[in-house]
């Protein structure tokens, strides 16, 4: 997922549509309903651990559920039609956490934006949200290495009519330039010399869409998943070819993770030993393959390096 700083949604448009055709706002409604019955008989959350490492991990396993912060996003983390818990990080949870003893997961709705605040105020165990590393959020909570790695790509109307084909022309082109709230394309093409005040910001890659559709923007900058996804459908608008995004002249590759509290090194560090092993035996990529990932956006690349930026 794009956002580099913990940001992610706006307000242009309330009741923009999931590819379910649920709208966003009664998603999260929805999905609050349902984490509010999971939570029941709990009224308040285990204060942060005082060990060594942390004793979360312990905790889950007695308790046999763990509580996963989610933002909605297809195909990141989302609730579908039939109102089950999905997604390509939830499903590797899912997996990873029964391979360290807990067996059930609880989804956490909440706005992009209020997912480091959240996992750091104890409202859920870990972020399962396809986040992107970065070293500003390094800063803020501790991550599992990437699952996978991603490049960039925009949406553009059918027969990319202006040529844009990376952030260099659409500075040049003059082209309406939009993406969504918080999202790491801010940064690139304001890198590129576009103006930040005028880029167009709008929740999410539907919202993106739409703008492109109706001609509000020229262009909409996202993962190259999401837009090869969002754009399926659409019989106005096509996606470019991914491309690497520019950082301090150099091209740039993302790539995103699980979060965990800064205090729970112990947990962080189990999730990652059998993440590496799903892997080694390619369990990874059977999981997130049936969400649009392909073969070339499976990482090797750990936080470490991504946290250096």
């Amino acid at each position: 997922m794009a956002p580099p700083l913990g940001k992610r949604r706006g307000n242009d448009r309330e009741d923009d549509r999931q590819p379910s055709g649920t709208t966003r706002r009664s998603l999260l409604a929805g999905v609050a309903a349902l984490g509010a019955l999971g939570a029941a008989g709990c009224s308040r959350v285990a204060t942060a651990s005082s060990t060594s490492g942390g004793e979360l991990l312990d905790r889950l396993r007695a308790q046999g559920i763990v509580r996963l912060g989610i933002a909605g996003e297809v195909p990141f983390g989302y609730i579908d039609k039939n109102g089950d818990l999905t997604g390509e990080a939830p499903e590797l949870a899912k997996a990873v956490f029964k391979r360290l003893g807990v067996d059930n997961v609880q989804p956490v709705p909440t706005e992009f934006g209020s997912l480091i605040p959240g996992l750091n105020s104890q409202q859920f165990d870990v972020v399962s949200a396809g986040m992107y590393i970065n070293p500003e959020r390094c800063e803020q909570v501790i991550f599992a290495d990437p699952d996978y790695q991603m490049l960039d790509a925009f949406i553009v109307r059918k027969g990319n009519p202006k040529g844009l084909h990376d952030y260099k022309d659409v500075v040049e082109k003059k082209a309406k330039f939009a993406t969504g709230t918080g999202y790491a394309e801010i940064q690139y093409a304001v890198e590129a010399g576009y103006k930040q005040s005028e880029i167009l910001i709008v929740p999410d890659q539907v919202a993106g869409l739409n703008a492109v559709e109706a001609g509000r923007a020229d262009v909409f900058a996202g993962t190259a998943l999401t837009v090869r996804e969002v754009v399926k459908k659409s019989a106005k608008a096509e996606s470019t070819k991914a491309f690497a995004p520019l950082v301090k002249g150099k091209p740039h590759v993302d790539g995103g993770g699980f979060a965990f509290r800064s205090s729970e090194t112990r947990l962080r560090d189990a999730f990652n030993a059998e993440l590496r092993k799903m892997k080694a035996s390619g369990d990874v990529f059977r999981i997130l393959k049936p969400f649009g990932f392909t073969e070339d956006e499976m990482t090797d690349m750990t936080a470490k390096e991504l946290c250096r930026g």
